[in-house]
């Protein structure tokens, strides 16, 4: 056996000529979930099959490009926000049968990270491919809350209050203890080092930072590390 015919012939190619499409038609038909290479889904338009394989395509199935999504992350504390799309794979979606949304490779191409944090913070992070979302996120940036919960070591003074109340974030306490308070910051128009900027100015030492919702869309059962889709009906 000669060493093209151990090698197969790339997906696409197979797949053009038993739909009878072109080879750009049949690479959209792969990349949006229809073809099964021996019963199991194929997504990749340059992966290589052999004659006895057996490929199939979705009945009805039409060659369109894949849908552009909007990913939510929440980020580890202490990970780079220009490394964190690296977590954008299907081993890290949250509950994707209850998403109704099955992961494909080309959902995390493209994305453009629109809500970048701290690499010492944690929580929601938003990747997008669809215009409208990025066009909302940055147009409306100035006016779309951002809610995060800070821990500070020791206790938060009454005099350290009044210097948040001066400041553009609407801040209180969740919790205290001796060791540690809890604070709750809502501020609009959020920019990474901000927060760290008022608990500065405030003389209280950051101990954790977590941003557990932007705007009206929350970061909701996600672990550190895992992402859902934005659902249809959520709204910024």
């Amino acid at each position: 056996m000669n060493g093209s015919s151990e090698e197969g012939i790339r997906l696409a190619k197979r797949v053009a000529a038993l739909a009878g499409c072109s080879r750009r038609e049949a690479e959209l038909l792969i990349e949006n979930g229809s073809v099964r290479v021996d019963g199991v889904p194929a997504l990749l338009p340059q992966s290589r099959v052999q004659d006895h394989q057996k490929v199939e395509i979705e009945p009805g199935a039409k060659p369109e490009p894949v849908v552009s999504v909007t990913l939510l992350l929440h980020k580890p504390a202490g990970m780079p926000t220009e490394t964190a799309h690296r977590l954008l794979v299907a081993a890290n979606h949250h509950e994707p049968e209850r998403a109704g949304m099955r992961f494909l490779p080309a959902h995390a191409k493209g994305q453009n990270c629109m809500t970048p944090l701290e690499t010492g913070a944690s929580g929601l992070v938003v990747y997008t491919q669809d215009w409208r979302i990025e066009r909302k996120l940055h147009e409306d940036a100035g006016v779309i809350e951002h809610e995060v919960m800070v821990d500070v070591a020791g206790t938060v003074s009454p005099e350290q209050l009044v210097r948040f109340e001066r400041s553009p974030a609407r801040v209180s306490i969740g919790r205290q203890a001796d060791d540690q308070t809890g604070l709750r910051f809502a501020l609009k128009g959020a920019r990474p080092g901000q927060i760290a900027h008022l608990c500065d100015e405030a003389g209280v030492r950051i101990l954790a930072m977590r941003r557990i919702r932007i705007g009206r869309v929350p970061l909701s059962g996600l672990q550190p590390g895992q992402w859902r889709y934005l659902s249809p009906h959520e709204r910024f």
